[in-house]
C-alpha cells in the first residue's frame, strides 16, 4: 500500500498541519510489518544501541512509570521493561501498534493530546518521531503537563554530523541508499519521504531553548555515532 497524495514525492513541498497528520499515520501503517527489519539493516543495528543509551540517559530508577511516545512496534518499551521500569506505549499509527512486540499496555493517541492526567508519569521516551510531529512547541508543552516535577525525558532522533566530510557521506547514504533499501524491502514512497522529513527539525539550539521555555532544566543534547543521531534529555522543573 502506498502513501496517500498528502505525502510528497521528491521535490514536492512537505505537508503541514492536518495533511501531515494524515500522511504520517498512513505512512507508518503501511511500513509497520517490516519497520523493524528495515531499521536494523539501514542502521547496521546501531539503532539498538541508541535506544539502550536513551534508557540509560533517562536516569530514572526501577519501577518508574514511563510513557513511550510514538512507540511503534515497542522497541523502547522492551528496553524499559529490561531496565525494570513500567512502560506505557502510545502511537498515532494503529498499524504500528498491531505489529508491536511488547507486553506493555498500548494505546492509539496523538502525542499532542495524551490521555494522561497532569503530572501522572515519571518520564517520557520518544524515538525518531520529533520530525513527524505537527507542532514541536505543543509537544514540549504536553510533555511538561504529563511529567511530574523532577521527572525526566529522553528524545531520540536523527541528526547530521558536524564534520563536513561525514555530513557529505551521510547525506549520500541517507538521501540515496536508505530510499533504495527501504523501497526494496517495504514501501518506496515512505522511504523517499523519511529522509526529507529531517527538514522539519529546527536548529538544535532552538529545540533546547523551547524545551527550557516549556518548563524543563538540565536540557542537554548528545550526538551519537559521529553525529548521525541525537539524544535530547531534560528534567521537569520542580515548580509548575
Amino acid at each position: 500500500m502506498s502513501i496517500p497524495s498528502t505525502t510528497p514525492r521528491s521535490g514536492d513541498e512537505l505537508p503541514q498541519g492536518d495533511a501531515k497528520v494524515r500522511a504520517v499515520r498512513s505512512m507508518f501503517d503501511s511500513i509497520a510489518p517490516r519497520y523493524d527489519l528495515v531499521n536494523r539493516i539501514m542502521t547496521f543495528r546501531m539503532d539498538v544501541g541508541w535506544r539502550r543509551r536513551t534508557i540509560r540517559e533517562l536516569g530514572l530508577s526501577e519501577g518508574s512509570r514511563i510513557a513511550d511516545l510514538a512507540c511503534g512496534t515497542g522497541d523502547l518499551c522492551r528496553e524499559l521493561d529490561r531496565a525494570h521500569m513500567v512502560p506505557l506505549g502510545f502511537d498515532l499509527s494503529f498499524g504500528m501498534l498491531a505489529n508491536a512486540r511488547t507486553a506493555a499496555p498500548l494505546a492509539q493517541a496523538d502525542a499532542l493530546r495524551l490521555p494522561l492526567p497532569d503530572a501522572s508519569i515519571d518520564g517520557v521516551t520518544c524515538g525518531f518521531a520529533l520530525r513527524n510531529l505537527v507542532e514541536l512547541d505543543g509537544f514540549f508543552d504536553e510533555l511538561a503537563r504529563v511529567v511530574r516535577p523532577g521527572g525526566r525525558i529522553a528524545l531520540l532522533d536523527v541528526a547530521e554530523p558536524a564534520n563536513p566530510f561525514l555530513r557529505f557521506g551521510h547525506s549520500i547514504y541517507f538521501g540515496r541508499v536508505v530510499p533504495l533499501v527501504g523501497g526494496l524491502l517495504s514501501d518506496p514512497s515512505a522511504y523517499r519521504y523519511l529522509p526529507r522529513s529531517v527538514e522539519y527539525l529546527p536548529a538544535p539550539g532552538i529545540m533546547l531553548a523551547h524545551l527550557a521555555a516549556a518548563g524543563f532544566h538540565d536540557v542537554e543534547r548528545r550526538l551519537l555515532s559521529t553525529g548521525i543521531a541525537q539524544l535530547l534529555t531534560a528534567t521537569r522543573d520542580e515548580r509548575r
